[in-house]
């Protein structure tokens, strides 16, 4: 009874229910904008909110999460720019589903499933927090850097032609993370002696880059062509869609949820492995992969939105966060006087229940906020080229400079986006390469820490891979999908299963 009552205490203080759903409106708006990351936003917030008591303030930080995870399948979806990391699967067939005058279509389908995936992970938060954190716990540093190589194997789902070009992509992304200075040793990396490269590229310019301002420079060669129409008349979908994408999103959001609960990883790589998931298990999509297959949607939004709640369990029971957005609100408890951990279970239990209250209420708004002003945001993609296109190139260098309020961000931002300009050109995949600038420091932490806990010997670190049953799943299943991706087993399986289906 009183766990209800403590996940109902939203709902008996009015102004907690105004301040999570204007934390949620302002949040799926902080998210559409490239470079306004929610992780930003939550951090401003605490500086506001030190002075309010714990509940008011936890639950405009909670709504602003939910609402900013989905926020950046907006623009994903309308101009090719995510607005957030997680975004970045969406896009790959969100845009061409706005290409073809379906933008109301696609954002009806992402915000009910991104409710879906929220759901699952809070349930799985309120049910299950003390088993998977106690599982998330049990990776070591080999563990995660074998899931970094899982993650840049991914290069075979988001590299639509050569697998060549999509390794290609995928090495130059992990190079570009790996610029600056060495974490460790502080020694300079790829800098070339050259200042502004010692702090590393931002990797939001890089994304907003290669994906918002390579698009405008597309999009100039068809300045004159006539702005698609968008079917807007049917923006909910159907209960028959909802059953139909029912079985993969409930895959798709376990992924999210066990990857949102690893501390360090979060719904960036929830999304990407997702969208992965869904390319390996659907078999006859109505369109293909990357040129507007509703799996492709569903799969990374059902998965970044669970990973929300996923990213809680580590942050609730142990004390530890699970992204960036949970290490500042652990920093919010602990100025509120609360300690995060085992004994925030035992000691104050209400606190838990209520932020599961809280998220729950704010996965509601963001359902209801996110199916409305629909008609407003696909007037965009109905303007004219020669308007959309400043518009793309103002959005961009404002995403860049919001980052780190610096000017080199916006050089780098436009040096990568006539890169990915031809790069696109020339048949070379973006997606890799976003994919291993993410990925490229987990790789690279995680290989120093696993071989520096080995004493630097190769023999001990393979025997810890073989004797440790968690590495050796991990260890075989990066086997497996490296193979699976051969030119040699594709033509293997067309002829095992040519002789079956003759």
């Amino acid at each position: 009874m009183d766990t209800i009552l403590a996940m109902l205490t939203i709902f008996t203080q009015p102004e907690l229910l105004v301040l999570v759903g204007v934390g949620t409106f302002a949040g799926i708006y902080i998210g559409a904008i490239p470079g306004l990351s929610v992780t930003m936003a939550v951090s401003i917030l605490i500086s506001f909110t030190f002075s309010w008591d714990v509940y008011p303030a936890i639950s405009l930080m909670v709504g602003i999460y939910m609402g900013g995870v989905y926020g950046g399948s907006r623009t994903a979806i309308l101009l090719n720019i995510p607005g957030a990391p997680s975004a970045i699967a969406t896009a790959m067939d969100g845009y061409p589903m706005a290409k073809r005058g379906e933008a109301g279509q696609a954002i009806g389908v992402t915000t009910v499933m991104s409710f879906f995936g929220g759901l699952i992970g809070i349930l799985v938060l309120a049910l299950a927090a003390p088993f998977v954190s106690d599982f998330a716990l049990t990776f070591q540093p080999r563990d995660y850097m074998l899931l970094a190589v899982l993650g840049i194997l991914l290069v075979g789902s988001l590299s639509s032609g050569s697998l060549v070009k999509g390794i290609f992509a995928g090495a130059l992304g992990i190079a570009i993370g790996a610029v600056g200075r060495d974490p460790l040793t502080f020694t300079e990396r790829f800098t070339f002696d050259l200042q502004i490269m010692e702090g590393g590229i931002s990797f939001i310019a890089v994304m907003i880059g290669m994906f918002g301002v390579s698009e405008a420079l597309l999009q100039l060669q068809n300045v004159g062509m006539k702005a698609v129409r968008q079917k807007i008349s049917k923006i909910v979908p159907s209960f028959g869609t909802i059953r139909k994408y029912l079985p993969l999103s409930l895959q798709t959001s376990s992924i999210g949820v066990i990857i949102g609960a690893l501390p360090g990883t979060g719904g960036d790589i929830a999304a990407l492995m997702a969208y992965d998931h869904a390319k390996r298990v659907t078999k006859n999509p109505e369109r293909p992969f990357g040129e507007g297959a509703m799996e492709g949607l569903v799969a990374p939004e059902t998965a970044n939105n669970a990973a929300v709640g996923g990213a809680f369990i580590p942050m609730m029971t142990l004390g530890i966060p699970g992204d960036a957005v949970t290490a500042i609100m652990i920093g919010a408890l602990f100025i509120h006087g609360l300690n995060p951990g085992p004994m925030l279970m035992i000691d104050q239990p209400d606190m838990f229940w209520f932020i599961v209250g809280a998220l729950l209420t704010a996965n509601v708004f963001m359902l209801i906020f996110g199916l409305t002003g629909i008609k407003i945001f696909t007037k965009i993609v109905e303007m004219p080229r020669s308007v959309i296109i400043p518009l793309i190139l103002l959005l961009s260098i404002v995403g860049a400079y919001a980052v780190n309020n610096s000017i080199s961000d916006v050089y780098w931002m436009l040096g990568f986006g006539v890169f990915g300009y031809f790069m696109r050109h020339y048949g070379y995949p973006l997606g890799p390469v976003i994919l291993g600038v993410i990925l490229s420091r987990l790789l690279d932490d995680n290989w120093r820490r696993a071989i520096i806990s080995e004493r630097e010997d190769l023999g001990r670190f393979f025997e810890g891979i073989f004797t440790s049953p968690l590495s050796l799943v991990l260890f075989v299943a990066v086997i497996l999908i490296f193979v699976s991706q051969t030119p040699l087993w594709m033509s293997m399986k067309r002829r095992v299963f040519g002789k079956a289906t003759s």
